[in-house]
């Protein structure tokens, strides 16, 4: 099937004109490709992270280590998706090094018909590009058994929820929902054996 722009455009889920870099607290979720349940499971309403789980642990606690303007808030870690409250602050925003955490600063092609996109250095996008692709290549070296893969096989969904958190009661809330998300398990909207509208 040949390129169609008018059908083949992905929708972005941002909100149009906000400045993602921003200083202020957001809301994401993530989720595993095809609601894959990879990182443990849950038990008696508590998460138990396998492997791979740990990995995710990992991985999100050192992206507050390695980027100055993140402080991470409440978050878990659920079979198949992570929550978590990310606040940026304004460190080093006035010293610019033209990197997005881990890796230089480059352009991002959603296919090779289209525009380059540039992430933004220290915004939401340019930590859940860096955080997706460290999981995704730890995970691959222990599914793959440290094999060199030609393309790196999915751990996650394309893209990601986020939610921007304006006051202190949504704040609140959100930490409670993260919270509980664990003992609501079996009735999320994100468990495999139920509907979802994502």
């Amino acid at each position: 099937m040949s390129y169609d722009p008018n059908k083949h455009h992905r929708r972005s889920l941002r909100l149009r004109g906000y400045d993602y870099s921003q200083a202020g607290a957001y809301f994401l979720t993530i989720c595993t490709y095809n609601r894959q349940t990879l990182f443990g499971e849950i038990l008696d309403g508590k998460m138990q992270l396998n492997q791979l789980g740990e990995v995710v642990a990992e991985e999100w606690e050192r992206s507050a280590q390695i980027r100055q303007e993140i402080e991470l808030d409440y978050s878990v870690i659920m079979p198949n998706h992570l929550h978590g409250i990310v606040v940026i602050n304004n460190v080093g925003a006035n010293n610019p090094v033209g990197a997005n955490g881990r890796s230089p600063l480059h352009d991002h092609f959603v296919s090779r018909h289209q525009t380059p996109l540039r992430m933004k250095p220290r915004s939401i996008s340019s930590l859940m590009a860096g955080f997706k692709s460290a999981v995704t290549k730890r995970i691959n070296q222990i599914r793959y058994h440290g094999e060199q893969l030609a393309t790196s096989a999915p751990v996650w969904q394309r893209n990601y929820y986020e939610h921007i958190i304006r006051n202190e009661t949504s704040l609140n809330q959100l930490r409670q929902y993260i919270i509980e998300n664990p003992l609501k398990w079996e009735i999320d909207q994100l468990h495999p054996n139920n509907p979802s509208k994502w």
